[in-house]
């Protein structure tokens, strides 16, 4: 299965976080920050002017209002590109 996001979405493999800190402290789902790290897998359709994404791009997003999906076992998000906040190089 093939999904191409329309407009000025993107379709993005979350970047699974670490659950504990560096002393062994478990850190629960209510208490992680709603900034969030993914992988973009599709850009929608929309223009390269308006989307400045490319497919492959490590990107910081929110994690308020997403469309989470799962496919072929792996769980991805379809978000707006006004919730990318970053684009990581290096």
């Amino acid at each position: 299965m093939h999904i191409k996001p329309l407009g000025k979405r993107v379709l993005i493999k979350p970047v699974k976080e670490e659950e504990r800190t560096a002393g062994g402290i478990f850190i629960p789902e209510t208490a992680k920050e709603k900034k969030k790290q993914g992988i973009v897998v599709e850009t929608g359709t929309a223009d390269e002017k308006e989307i400045p994404i490319n497919k492959g791009d490590t990107i910081l997003y929110t994690g308020y209002s997403s469309e989470e999906l799962e496919m072929n076992g792996e769980k991805y998000l379809i978000l707006d590109t006004k919730d990318i906040i970053a684009k990581i190089e290096g």
